[in-house]
This record gives structure tokens, sequence and C-alpha cells, in this order.
């Protein structure tokens, strides 16, 4: 499957529903911190990627190396069945 990828040029753009690729990773955006003057970028790689831990990026190494990946929208993980019937039957133990 070949990603369309569009170079990330404005920071106000990005949104945590969006999905990016840094660095071939596949991220999600988490927000900002830091400073007006020295603003940090904070991502989270997506499940099953290599890279399991959050990271930080400054303006410039996001202007270099942050692309949005075209179509794709990151959505939260639904709450599992099984953890619901896990939980039904072990009050089902207890009782």
């Amino acid at each position: 499957m070949e990603l369309n990828l569009i170079k990330v040029y404005d920071t106000t753009l990005l949104s945590s529903s969006k999905v990016y690729q840094i660095n071939g990773t596949l991220s999600r955006y988490l927000g900002d911190e830091g400073t007006i003057k020295h603003p940090q970028f904070l991502f989270l790689p997506l499940p099953n990627q290599k890279k399991k831990a959050s990271f930080r990026l400054n303006r410039n190494k996001l202007m270099t190396r942050c692309y949005e990946v075209e179509g794709m929208v990151y959505q939260k993980p639904a709450v599992q069945d099984n953890s619901q019937q896990l939980l039904a039957t072990l009050s089902h133990v207890h009782t």
C-alpha cells in the first residue's frame, strides 16, 4: 500500500485526528508545549510501530521530517467486548 504524504508547513494545521509519518514511523499528534519562541510538538507512535515511546520535535525538525498521511485518520480504539465479558465473568464468580 502506497501512502500519499503531504509535507507539513503550517504547525497550526496539526490535528490529533490525523496520522503523520515522521522518520518512517506512523504517529499521531498529542499537542504542543514549550514557549512561544521555542515550541515543542509532541507525538505518539501508533500501535504496531517499531518505535513505542512518545517523542518531541522542535519547529525546524517538524518542518523537515513530518508528513501528513493523506486520507488516514486516527480513531480511538473502541472498548473491547472481551474486557466487559471478563468483568461480567469475574462478578459472576464472586457472587
